[in-house]
């Protein structure tokens, strides 16, 4: 997997202080994504043991609050396995931060279903504690929304989802 930047102090996608790991490569092509180069699976640095070095190293610091990942996609069968191993370290190392993950799948009517079939998938979606899911729609483009680009995206709390509630969470609004 290749990943396009480890922002270290992001404060838009997600709440508070965060790290975010833009991973590369995206089949979606949104119109008017704000990433288009990060659509290249090629775009950027491959991962490797000092990028989990440095992600690791952002995430210490008791002012931040948390980890972000998008992309690109996290959830493109090129990305996930490795995705899912960064979220995996993180919850076991840094338990009290948050885990976001952005997906322009939607959780109903592809992510759970691919999460039925796909390990990778299913450990991603048990690991994190919030899901943004949705493909951005530029026709739906509203700039007062919190941590997302398009009002069809939803905010989810895993935790809620898990138990088979699937609210978008409105405290984001």
């Amino acid at each position: 997997m290749n990943y396009a930047s480890i922002k270290k102090t992001d404060v838009a996608n997600g709440p508070g202080i965060r790290v975010s790991l833009f991973v590369s490569g995206c089949t979606r092509g949104c119109k008017g994504c704000f990433n288009r180069e990060a659509w290249d699976f090629s775009y950027g640095t491959e991962w490797n043991e000092a990028a989990e070095r440095e992600l690791f190293s952002a995430l210490a610091p008791d002012h931040i609050r948390g980890l972000s990942v998008l992309g690109g996609e996290p959830f493109e069968p090129a990305n996930a396995e490795t995705v899912a191993k960064i979220i995996c370290k993180v919850k076991e190392r840094y338990p009290g931060k948050d885990i976001w993950c952005y997906s322009g799948g939607v959780y109903e009517t592809e992510l759970s279903l691919r999460a039925k079939t796909e390990p990778a998938v299913a450990a991603i979606l048990e690991n994190i504690d919030v899901l943004v899911d949705g493909p951005f729609v530029e026709e739906r483009k509203n700039l007062r929304l919190a941590f997302r680009g398009s009002d069809n995206q939803r905010i989810l709390n895993m935790e809620e989802v898990r138990k088979g509630n699937i609210v978008s969470d409105k405290n984001y609004q």
